[in-house]
C-alpha cells in the first residue's frame, strides 16, 4: 500500500476534523491506496463515545464520508461534496477498542456523481458500518481554479 499525500498539507486554511494535522481536535487521519480502494486506520476512544462503550453514529459516519473525500481526490483527481449518503450499522463498534479499518471505492461515476461504497470493519476484519455516499464531483479546472487543488498523489509517485 502507498501512503496518499494530503494536497492541502500545510495550506494555512487546512483545518479539516478528519485529516488535518493541524487541527488539535481533530482525528488526523492518514489514507493508503490498496489496488482500487483507498484505507485509512483509526483507533477509537472513550472520548467518541455514544452509548457505553460504543462508537457514536456521528463519528462512524464521519469516518465512512471522509475516506469517500479522498477516493474522490485520488481515484477521480478532483475534489468534491456529499450530496446523498445512507449508513447501515451493522454491529456495534467498540468505543475503546483496537484499531478500526475503514476502506472505500468507487463504484460508478455518472457525468459529475460519483457513487461511492465505504466499510467501516472492526479488528477482527468483522463488517461493522457500511455506507453509500453519492459525491458531487467538480470539474478537476474548477477543483483547480476555485479550490487550489494541485492533485492528489502518493508517496511513491512523489520520491520514486
Amino acid at each position: 500500500m502507498d501512503r496518499i499525500l494530503d494536497p492541502y498539507e500545510g495550506h494555512p486554511l487546512h483545518n479539516c476534523f478528519g485529516c488535518s494535522p493541524a487541527n488539535e481536535a481533530g482525528l488526523k487521519l492518514e489514507f493508503f491506496e490498496d489496488g482500487d480502494d483507498v484505507v485509512t486506520h483509526w483507533r477509537p476512544s472513550r472520548a467518541f463515545e455514544g452509548w457505553r462503550n460504543v462508537l457514536h453514529g456521528g463519528i462512524q459516519a464521519l469516518l465512512l464520508d471522509e475516506i469517500c473525500a479522498w477516493v474522490v481526490m485520488r481515484k477521480l483527481q478532483t475534489i468534491g461534496v456529499t450530496s446523498k449518503m445512507e449508513v447501515k450499522y451493522l454491529k456495534p463498534v467498540a468505543a475503546d477498542g483496537p484499531c478500526l479499518t475503514v476502506r472505500a471505492r468507487v463504484l460508478r461515476t455518472v457525468r459529475n456523481l460519483a457513487e461511492i461504497e465505504s466499510c467501516l470493519y472492526n479488528s477482527a476484519g468483522e463488517l461493522c458500518t457500511r455506507a453509500l455516499c453519492t459525491y458531487y464531483d467538480f470539474p478537476p479546472e474548477r477543483a483547480r481554479s476555485e479550490r487550489e487543488f494541485p492533485g492528489c498523489h502518493v508517496a511513491s509517485e512523489q520520491h520514486g
